[in-house]
């Protein structure tokens, strides 16, 4: 037999042990990114009556501007889309008041938070991180080997339930550490910090850590003491955020996220980037949408609406709603598993919290309020 057909008759033989054995020490110990149900599956079954609240995507849709823009991209899909994006960078530049050398696009900022992970840390390093953060901050770490500390949360009887701890963030930061990962509003508890204490944080952290702060959610929060970390990126040049169209712009399809940083930073991440890792049609999309402030002023006011709407309702019915600043709200059933696996059955889809150490929660998508209703009542059918 050939080299080649040893070759494939050794690599069909083996499984995904034997390849997991091959790979670096820090992927041996990953599993692969959970994104919920497979909803494929359950829109074959369901059809047009599937309620999808487990995923935090937009349900009243992008601006009508960003669907014209996809439209003018179609006659443009056999050419490369602009490697720089330097179009959707200067607006992202004048919207945030920072120059377009501060920016860096990725294929939703997932990729950013990896990217980040790959550039700035190793084996021998440390990444801090808080309980019940985004999943991906801790995937992000494990993927290149660093060492993982974890901050515990603030307890669930405190003011911002299960919210960050931002004095165990600061105690668990230590001479190995390269990286600090937070978020506000955060995922999946909803919780976020005002700006003063933001500010006070990063006067504490040293200047040999960097900052990584989630602001996926940042232009759903409406509390008036929530701030966005923008203005303090001329203070610190340690200080990175990433942002997303997924959720308020309603793009989750078309994969675009971003993270303003000092141009210094930006300019190292630009080595990793992957070329042409932002479509085109994503580019215009993202553009258009970032100039209709009607349209994302609209999302902002539904969701504040139906959000309210639907937290006083189950609270109403007996179970505990954590304060959320975002397009979801995080709330304790107790039985969480068995009132999940119920309203999968019913056609209502949710997002189970047990892989964020949460068995008892349930992470629930503010929909229409027609969603918000039929969840409601199959809630209702459930406790029945």
């Amino acid at each position: 037999m050939s080299d080649a057909g040893t070759l494939m008759t050794d690599e069909t033989q083996h499984g995904e042990a034997s390849f997991a054995a091959r790979a670096r020490p820090g992927i041996r110990g990953l599993r692969a990114y959970d994104p919920g149900h497979d909803l494929v599956t359950l829109r074959r079954r369901f059809g047009d009556a599937l309620v999808e609240l487990g995923s935090n995507e937009n349900p009243w849709g992008p601006s009508p501007a960003a669907r014209e823009a996809v439209l003018r991209q179609l006659d443009m899909l056999h050419r490369y889309p602009d490697p720089l994006g330097a179009g959707l960078k200067r607006a992202l530049g004048e919207r945030h008041g920072v120059d377009a050398s501060q920016v860096l696009l990725g294929n939703g900022s997932h990729e950013l938070l990896m990217q980040l992970a790959q550039v700035f840390a190793g084996p021998g390093d440390e990444v801090v991180y808080p309980r019940y953060g985004f999943a991906v901050f801790a995937l992000a770490a494990q993927a290149v080997g660093a060492t993982l500390r974890v901050a515990d949360a603030l307890p669930l009887d405190a003011a911002m339930p299960l919210g960050h701890d931002l004095d165990a963030l600061l105690d668990a930061i230590g001479p190995a550490t390269r990286l600090v990962y937070l978020a506000s509003p955060n995922n999946p508890t909803g919780t976020w910090f005002d700006g003063q204490a933001l500010a006070g944080f990063l006067a504490r952290v040293p200047e040999h850590v960097i900052v990584v702060l989630d602001e996926a959610y940042a232009e759903l929060a409406d509390a008036p003491d929530y701030a966005s970390g923008t203005g303090l990126l001329p203070r610190h040049p340690n200080l990175v955020i990433t942002r997303t169209f997924s959720k308020a712009y309603g793009l989750a399809g078309l994969r675009c996220g971003y993270l303003l940083a000092a141009p210094g930073l930006v300019a190292v991440m630009e080595r990793l980037r992957e070329s042409f890792n932002v479509n085109g049609p994503a580019l215009a999309a993202c553009e258009a949408a970032l100039a209709d402030v009607d349209h994302l002023q609209q999302v902002r006011d539904w969701n504040a609406r139906e959000r309210a709407a639907l937290a006083e309702a189950l609270s109403a019915r007996g179970w505990r709603v954590l304060p959320s600043q975002t397009n979801f709200l995080l709330v304790e059933f107790g039985a969480a598993g068995a009132v999940e696996a119920a309203l999968v059955a019913a056609g209502v889809v949710l997002r189970p919290m047990a892989g964020y150490g949460l068995p008892g929660f349930l992470r629930i998508t503010v929909g229409t309020a027609d969603e918000n209703r039929r969840l409601l009542a199959a809630l209702d059918a459930v406790a029945a």
